[in-house]
């Protein structure tokens, strides 16, 4: 301390001749060490980063820098086109140029879309579909403004395509339905993937298979079928450039094509059904007995479903969501009506079955039937045939349609046991069609009204089952409502002696790639313990229906044995007045109904026709049966097809 005391008092030109060697050197030495394990210590860094980067990361930043030069282009399939049971055409497929806008890569979109007018003609509705196809797209992809260009407009467009980054010409698949408005609610149609389309993808795990797909099938057999129709997505490999430009294609995995459906329609048949309904609502089903395959499958009016393919316009969509008429119901499938008099010959079989009727057994008809509903009060039940029908056997109680006739048979047995009979010919319950949708209708028992009326705004005396409704269930009226494809499958069953086969549409799939086709083999459901006396009872009835009963006017001269069964459903209640037609506004007047099934001595077809607010169903549905039976037994139409209602001539019954 004293030394460094006095050389603080020292000059300052003398400091540096008294220094300390051993102290510097050390010094010097340790920050020499210092560096030294700083060096050692960064390298040592640097070589463990190169080794993590080379060897542990080697795989993961090669797939990326992979990826920034390599892009992949998902490639939609061809979708499976889809035929009638002799090759008609009615859905295809076909590829069309496409103006295609990536909105994320473009900055002025107004700017954008104002010059590509001056190039390509759009119109306003152009325009719309595009911002709609904007706002349902969650990552802005490629998006469609202009499909269908012609040459000229692709040549046009290609001369200025410098100028408009972010707008590309495409090649797209389109679908498309000749027939138009034939067999649409067969057919169904496309439609532009949804969220909940996208988000029932992601449930099933078939999102990925939708990668450059814009459309999926959305109702009928386009969407039963969509996992046939719809084929495998492919990939191209593309090697593109900083900017994003293509350079060279690399690999290509090709997209394998949906497969081709071949369908148990009979075109010819399906068009002159549509044809002889003509502006009548209603539908028509045609059934082959012997295996379940559907011949026809009408419900009118229809849609054109070529308006869904690129997106509905607004007008077309409000004229078709909002008409009474309801063109985008399938009445066939969907709608549920009152059956009227067309379930007597499933009644009278059920009598018969369960030994409370013999063919013998008759009753004398006074036009009316008297229900005691108690204090000394009975409600009358009327017959159409004010009259009456005289002595009535079951012969006679379906070829005349004795409706007192069933009111006593409905009284004299339990609802639950009529119930049961009838749910053997799919009454009241999904028949199993492969088409989405079907809807159940109402077979009605003590259980059924029970829970139907079990909510707290209705009483102990709602859900009880009345004698009453027995009664109306025996004419087919109250709470009972079938679909017209019920009726035809039921036809089909008693015409088929009681086996019963699964309807369905689709005959065969014919793989898209190699053209094999795989056969969809008709399916038995159950076979019917049916007595073949009570068969032929009831077979004979509805073979003099068509010869001598209700329907004898229309059949009249026909090549062939039929057999059927007319029905009027009431739409609302008399309340005991007598139904004058003339004098009931159109919409409530009643539905027509008419079941047939020919040759009767070895059945090929059973058809069900219902007319809305048609009336009677000998005048406005039987006459759609014969038009129909003609074609498809005889090969040519012997009788033109009157419009429903037309005859309007004399008394009609049912």
């Amino acid at each position: 301390m004293r030394r460094h005391g006095f050389r603080r008092w020292l000059p300052r030109r003398y400091h540096n001749e008294i220094r300390d060697p051993a102290r510097e050197l050390f010094l010097f030495r340790k920050r020499l060490w210092l560096a030294g394990w700083l060096m050692l210590l960064m390298f040592g860094a640097l070589l463990c980063r190169f080794f993590y980067l080379q060897v542990i990361a080697h795989q993961q930043y090669q797939t990326q820098a992979e990826n920034n030069r390599i892009a992949v282009v998902p490639v939609g399939p061809s979708r499976g086109m889809i035929s009638d049971r002799h090759g008609a055409v009615l859905a295809q497929s076909f590829s069309a140029y496409t103006l295609e806008l990536t909105p994320s890569r473009i900055g002025n979109l107004d700017a954008t879309l104002t010059r590509l007018g001056e190039l390509v003609e759009i119109t306003p509705r152009d325009l719309r579909r595009f911002r709609r196809a904007m706002e349902e797209s969650r990552n802005f992809d490629s998006l469609p403004l202009r499909t269908k260009l012609s040459d000229e407009e692709v040549a046009r467009f290609a001369v200025h395509k410098y100028r408009f980054p972010g707008v590309d010409i495409r090649a797209r698949l389109y679908r498309q339905y000749p027939f138009g408005e034939t067999a649409s609610h067969v057919l169904g149609y496309i439609g532009r993937l949804n969220d909940r389309d996208i988000e029932r993808l992601t449930g099933s795990g078939n999102l990925l298979n939708y990668k450059g797909t814009d459309h999926i099938g959305k109702i009928g057999i386009e969407l039963s079928y969509e996992s046939a129709l719809h084929g495998i997505v492919g990939f191209d490999e593309v090697e593109v450039d900083a900017l994003g430009r293509a350079v060279r294609s690399l690999t290509r995995v090709p997209p394998i094509p949906g497969d081709h459906l071949q369908l148990t329609i009979d075109m010819g048949l399906q068009r002159l059904a549509e044809q002889a309904l003509g502006t009548a609502n209603g539908a028509v089903v045609a059934i082959d007995p012997n295996n379940g395959e559907i011949l026809a499958m009408a419900s009118m009016p229809g849609f054109d479903p070529n308006l869904f393919v690129e997106g509905i316009d607004v007008a077309s969509w409000d004229r078709l969501n909002t008409s009474p008429d309801k063109p985008l119901l399938n009445r066939s499938l969907r709608g549920a009506y009152p059956p009227g008099s067309t379930v007597k010959p499933f009644l009278a079989l059920a009598a018969l079955t369960s030994g409370r009727r013999t063919a013998e057994n008759a009753i004398n008809d006074a036009g009316y039937f008297d229900l005691s509903i108690g204090a000394g009060k009975v409600h009358r039940f009327r017959d159409q045939k004010n009259s009456g029908h005289g002595r009535v056997d079951m012969h006679k109680s379906i070829v005349e349609s004795c409706d007192t006739y069933y009111y006593i048979l409905a009284s004299e047995i339990d609802i639950d046991d009529t119930a049961r009979f009838l749910s053997q010919f799919d009454f009241g319950q999904k028949t199993g069609i492969d088409l989405e949708g079907e809807a159940v209708g109402v077979l009605a028992s003590r259980a059924w009204k029970r829970e139907r009326f079990s909510g707290p705004r209705y009483r102990e005396e709602h859900r009880r089952w009345y004698l009453g409704d027995s009664v109306s269930a025996g004419i087919g009226q109250g709470y009972n409502s079938f679909t017209p494809l019920q009726l035809a499958h039921a036809t089909a069953t008693l015409a088929n002696d009681g086996v019963s086969f699964r309807p369905h549409l689709v005959k065969r799939i014919i793989d898209g790639t190699t053209g094999q086709a795989k056969e969809l083999p008709p399916e038995e459901v159950r076979r019917l313990e049916l007595k073949p006396a009570h068969l032929t009872t009831i077979k004979k009835a509805m073979i003099d229906v068509n010869r001598e009963g209700t329907a004898a006017r229309i059949f009249k001269g026909a090549p062939y044995t039929s057999a059927g069964k007319t029905g009027t459903a009431q739409v609302f209640s008399l309340r005991g007045e007598k139904y004058i037609e003339s004098q009931i506004k159109s919409h409530l007047r009643d539905h027509a109904w008419f079941i047939v099934y020919a040759p009767a001595e070895k059945p090929t077809i059973a058809i069900a026709v219902l007319v809305e607010n048609g009336g009677f169903g000998a005048r406005a549905a039987a006459p759609v049966a014969r038009a129909l039976l003609d074609y498809y037994l005889t090969g040519k139409r012997v009788a033109p097809v009157p419009p429903v209602g037309a005859d309007d001539s004399g008394d009609w019954e049912e």
